[in-house]
């Protein structure tokens, strides 16, 4: 009975070191008698026992690393503190874990002085707005050194970049400083461009009130010229008419004396201080003049 047990026991750990189950995304790194021998990929796989052994398991999926925050001095003796992370995968599980002793601490020493040296090589604001060029060139720097450890590095990504204390005091006055400069620029620039829209609009209605004067002074010009014409025409309508009447009357010479006297009255009572005393009204004054003389002798007589 306790043969069989025994025997049972020594099956169990036999079978148990002789089938191995590899899971999915990993691989096994298979030696015998302290060589190398295969990479047994997912499923299951034989192996002797005694002879053979399992010497690791090697995770072919994408894994992340996170570098330990470092200072880093820029180029203008600004000491800063860079927060890292690294993803990478193992394409060869053979060379990851023959090619170096241990392959995280590898990427994260290359990783460090990297940062180091691209950092050291770059003004303070040029490490806040090239980002995405430090990342680039760390990414392309890590996977051709790691290609040799049968890892790929597929990213590189900068979680957070600190300055000290003073530099962010600093940073943080200039950054206010600009948002007030921008904040009264703006301002300033919508000032001037509701002045100019209110000159404008001020010029517009000086433009249009000219218009409508000049429009207006026209046509009450118009208007005027339009009653001057029409009172013109009136007058000679009018003297038309007389002159037909006169010359329908067949007047004598006496009678156009007298009534060349009567125009002559009319005009004298005039503010003009001309009198322009018709030719044919000359005779009649003079024989007017003559008998008013002999009228004077007599009454002294």
């Amino acid at each position: 009975m306790w043969v069989l047990l025994i025997l049972l026991v020594i099956i169990l750990i036999i079978a148990f070191n002789t089938i191995k189950i590899v899971k999915q995304s990993e691989v096994y790194i298979i030696e015998r008698l302290g060589k190398f021998h295969k990479v047994a990929d997912a499923g299951l796989t034989i192996i002797i026992p005694f002879i053979d052994h399992v010497r690791s398991v090697v995770s072919l999926k994408q894994q992340t690393m996170d570098i330990p925050p470092q200072g880093v001095i820029t180029q203008d003796n600004v000491t800063i503190t860079i927060d890292t992370v690294v993803f990478y995968k193992i394409t060869d599980p053979a060379r990851a874990v023959y090619e170096i002793q241990n392959l995280k601490k590898g990427i994260e020493y290359l990783a460090i002085t990297t940062i180091r040296d691209i950092v050291g090589k770059m003004d303070l604001d040029d490490t806040f707005s090239s980002r995405d060029a430090i990342n680039d060139r760390l990414r392309v720097i890590l996977d051709e050194a790691t290609d040799q450890w049968g890892c790929k590095v597929d990213r590189v990504e900068i979680k957070d970049i600190t300055p000290p204390a003073d530099i962010r005091d600093a940073m943080e006055k200039q950054m206010n400083a600009e948002r007030n400069k921008r904040a009264l620029i703006l301002q300033a620039e919508g000032e001037r461009q509701s002045a100019i829209t209110l000159a404008e609009g001020k010029k517009e209605a000086a433009i249009l009130e000219a218009e409508a004067d000049k429009e207006s002074k026209i046509r009450r010009a118009t208007g005027e010229a339009e009653a001057i014409k029409k009172v013109a025409e009136a007058k000679a309508q009018e003297i038309h008419m007389v002159y037909d009447a006169m010359m329908k009357s067949k007047p004598d010479e006496k009678l156009v004396q007298l009534k060349s006297l009567e125009a002559l009255k009319e005009v004298a009572n005039g503010n003009a201080n001309k009198v322009f005393i018709p030719f044919e009204a000359t005779n009649t004054l003079s024989s007017l003049g003559a008998i008013s003389e002999i009228v004077k002798d007599k009454k002294k007589e």
